[in-house]
């Protein structure tokens, strides 16, 4: 996921805001895949 949008080490260097909520949103897509393919199936 991270590499589909583009999260990179160098972004997380030069702009440590824009990447922690990049990397929120995926936490937040990843945990909506867990509770709707495993938990409510």
């Amino acid at each position: 996921m991270k590499q589909a949008q583009g999260i990179t080490e160098q972004l997380k260097a030069e702009n440590a805001l824009e990447w922690t909520g990049r990397v929120n949103n995926i936490r937040a897509c990843a945990r909506e895949v867990v509770n709707e393919e495993i938990i409510y199936t």
